[in-house]
């Protein structure tokens, strides 16, 4: 199911619960962010997978990050909506698209509770910008509520060559706990497809979230 803006629930009182709300639905929501970097189908492939496990998934792509998905998977910019209902429509998760300038959506504050937030890919100026601490637009706004409300920040970046800023950027997101997870497959697994390649990258991510999965073949199991 595929919505264009979350749900607002009338204020209630500490004693009880918006209907249909239960106290666990926040562990349930997963917020990604695309960016302009090259390796959209990464994020895609993120989303797909959290939607078929049933979890709620806030969504957020730049401007240069629909470019991407234009020129790398072949989707279109205009009609958004109706690209990520085709796209991510039939499975059973809830997603949730913010247009990347809602800088009053709900991820926006830190009273709206999420399990975790992956950037994927990262773009190297998005990351300039969340260890700057800049909110210029929803992305990195909700990144910086990830980090003040000390909850999960996962950042895949996906740059080469790297530069010393781009070096530093990481050192001091990682040095405030941010998971850095370059978008670096493995090949001991042997994967044959650049599929495989990707849900390497996918499942080292859900590692990171403490998500079971059966993406790649892990090290050592052969053996046990």
């Amino acid at each position: 199911m595929v919505v264009n803006h979350p749900e607002h629930t009338p204020s209630e009182s500490v004693a009880s619960f918006p209907s249909g709300y239960h106290p666990d639905h926040a562990g349930k929501r997963y917020v990604i962010g695309i960016t302009g970097a090259s390796g959209s189908v990464y994020g895609v492939r993120l989303t797909e997978i959290l939607l078929s496990m049933g979890y709620s998934v806030h969504l957020v792509i730049s401007n240069a990050g629909w470019r991407v998905l234009k020129e790398e998977l072949d989707w279109t910019a205009s009609g958004r909506e109706e690209m990520l209902s085709g796209h991510f429509g039939s499975l059973p998760g809830k997603l949730v698209y913010h247009s990347f300038s809602d800088i009053g959506a709900s991820i926006a504050s830190g009273s709206f509770r999420v399990k975790a937030m992956i950037i994927i890919p990262c773009s190297m100026g998005t990351l300039a910008n969340i260890a700057g601490g800049t909110s210029a637009n929803l992305m990195t706004r909700a990144a910086d509520v990830m980090i003040k409300e000390e909850r999960k920040l996962v950042i895949v970046p996906r740059e080469t060559p790297l530069h010393a800023i781009h070096l530093e950027n990481m050192l001091k997101l990682a040095r405030m706990g941010v998971s850095i997870i370059p978008a670096m497959p493995a090949f001991y697994y042997r994967p044959q497809t650049l599929e495989d390649a990707v849900d390497f990258v996918v499942g080292k991510v859900l590692d990171i979230l403490d998500i079971e999965h059966h993406l790649f073949e892990r090290w050592g199991n052969n053996s046990e």
